[in-house]
């Protein structure tokens, strides 16, 4: 019965491959192209090493990584697997020569065996969670332990558990079985797992290693570069937006008084939506200068600074006056403020903040950030944080001030990853 679940699993995986294969190659073909091999298995050969491996799917879940990854022993060999293209450069640009990169295989029993056979993993530490089932099943099989940090559970994801759990209660227990130990962001997301059957004692709350990322490094070209398209205007930054919210960004823009007041700093979520977001600005009358383009004339002349290009956005937000996080006023569940609040930035926020629970409760209750709902309320606090940069100033102030006292997760995270993480020199058993 078992054997007939994986044929009718592995199935299901193949027919969503070939349905949506087509789509996602034409959609962004040349990343696809070029990472079809990897999804395949096609690693790295790391030859005479053990590398523990860190996945991490994204770019926030990549900069949780680089944390862990920097707090371990420097002879430590690293081994960092993305779902995403971003999440690759994010990856790379941030370890460089400390890691090896890959993406993670499709979950086909070919691609991940393969995998497996050229990396030699000696553990596997999830960061946040995705959890692949066929993966997992391939990894105990090799007896290598599993854990995961910073480890959370949507509300939304929540909800679908406990449907099925209430369906097929042993679907959730064999599900997660493969996981020695679970570092939990919260204590709220200790209790679902907990009601989704996970054994109790696997279950730690470690707390939230993005208040640990460490301060990233501002190049100096992008400096220069605002500083030049600013013409000493104030910057704002939009970061992290998604489809349907750069239009109320830039309504909010044009309501400041747009280039006249500031220059804004727009930054998509997405790669593929870079152009999209240009063209929306443009039509609007919008004077837009990309970032991956030379600046085509000195001084003030541009309105708008796209910023196109991967890995630069952590670090831009030390020069903003003032913030807004994408994801929030859409319903996708809402992006890390912490990457402005950490330098004192004035932070405004939509409704949608569910994938941040614990941190939007916190800010919510220091009145550390401003809460608007529409573009009109975007321009509003903008604004008044424009006209009174000093009751900005002490908004931004009590955003760092949380920064710093939820120190403390790396360290409890490091002593939950103590035993599973001893040196095991003997060649992972092959399925």
């Amino acid at each position: 019965m078992r054997q007939l679940g994986w044929i009718l699993y592995q199935a299901g995986v193949l027919l969503a491959l070939t349905l949506a294969g087509p789509y996602l190659l034409l959609r962004r073909r040349s990343h696809y192209w070029t990472s079809f091999k990897g999804r395949l298995g096609a690693a790295p050969a790391l030859a005479g090493t053990r590398p523990l491996w860190l996945h991490a799917v994204s770019v926030g879940e990549v900069g949780v990584a680089a944390t862990l990854a920097r707090a371990l022993p420097a002879t430590e060999s690293l081994l960092v697997t993305t779902v995403t293209p971003t999440g690759q450069a994010r990856a790379r640009s941030s370890l460089g020569q400390r890691a090896g990169f890959a993406y993670l295989p499709l979950e086909l029993k070919a691609a991940v065996r393969r995998f497996l056979d050229r990396t030699s993993p000696r553990a596997l530490v999830l960061v946040e969670g995705d959890y692949w089932p066929l993966l997992l099943a391939e990894v105990k099989r090799r007896r290598l332990p599993v854990a995961v940090v910073n480890g959370r559970i949507s509300d939304r994801t929540f909800r679908r558990l406990s449907r099925l759990a209430r369906r097929w209660p042993r679907l959730l227990t064999w599900y997660f079985r493969p996981v020695d130990r679970f570092g939990l962001q919260t204590a709220a997301d200790r209790d679902r797992l907990a009601a989704l059957g996970v054994p109790a004692e696997k279950l730690i709350v470690t707390g939230n290693l993005k208040f640990e990322t460490p301060e990233p490094k501002l190049a100096p070209a992008l400096a220069e570069r605002v500083a030049l398209e600013a013409g000493g205007r104030p910057l704002l930054v939009a970061g992290s937006t998604m489809a349907g919210e750069e239009a109320a960004v830039l309504d909010a823009f044009r309501e400041l008084g747009g280039g006249r007041r500031a220059l804004l700093a727009l930054a998509p979520r997405h790669p593929e939506r870079f152009e999209e977001a240009a063209r929306l600005a443009e039509s609007r009358g919008f004077l837009v200068a990309r970032r991956s383009a030379p600046a085509a004339t000195p001084g003030a002349a541009s309105e708008i600074l796209l910023l196109d290009t991967l890995g630069e956005l952590a670090a831009l937000y030390q020069l903003a006056s003032v913030a807004f996080i994408g994801g929030t006023l859409v319903p996708t569940g809402g992006h890390n403020p912490l990457e402005a609040a950490r330098y004192g930035v004035p932070v405004a926020v939509g409704p949608s903040m569910e994938n941040f629970r614990e941190i939007a409760e916190q800010f919510d209750q220091a009145s550390a950030w401003s809460r608007v709902r529409d573009a009109a309320g975007l321009a509003a606090v903008w604004r008044s944080w424009l006209d009174r940069p000093a009751d900005a100033q002490a908004l931004g102030a009590r955003g760092a001030g949380l920064m710093a006292a939820n120190r403390g997760a790396l360290g409890r995270t490091l002593e939950l990853l103590a035993p599973l993480l001893e040196k095991n020199e003997e060649e992972p058993q092959r399925a």
